[in-house]
């Protein structure tokens, strides 16, 4: 009795958990950033858990181009959120919702 599919899913459930909680709860934009990436990874071990004991790599390949993917997102995001804090000065969700000016 090994590990079975079952396991790989309740720990992608969790980590889901734990990066919506995250995009809940808090208020500063770069930990909302990282908890959705932690949602992305979630996703990427659920479909990696499939693919592996379905016996098919097509999973695998889809969370190669999803990694590719979001290497670029990272950078694109992470010039935002540098951009947003060197014109605002702060980091908060809250002092973010007037961005007109």
């Amino acid at each position: 009795m090994g590990i079975g599919v079952e396991h790989y899913l309740f720990v992608s459930l969790a980590l889901f958990c734990l990066g919506l909680l995250g995009v809940i709860m808090r208020r500063n934009v770069l930990v909302i950033y990282m908890s959705l990436e932690l949602m992305l990874n979630a996703a990427n071990l659920a479909l990696v858990a499939f693919s592996r004991f379905n016996n098919n790599l097509n999973g695998q390949i889809m969370v190669f181009f999803i990694i590719t993917v979001a290497a670029a997102e990272v950078s694109v995001g992470l010039a935002l959120i540098v951009a947003l804090y060197r014109k605002r000065q702060t980091a908060h969700v809250e002092d973010l919702t007037t961005l007109k000016n």
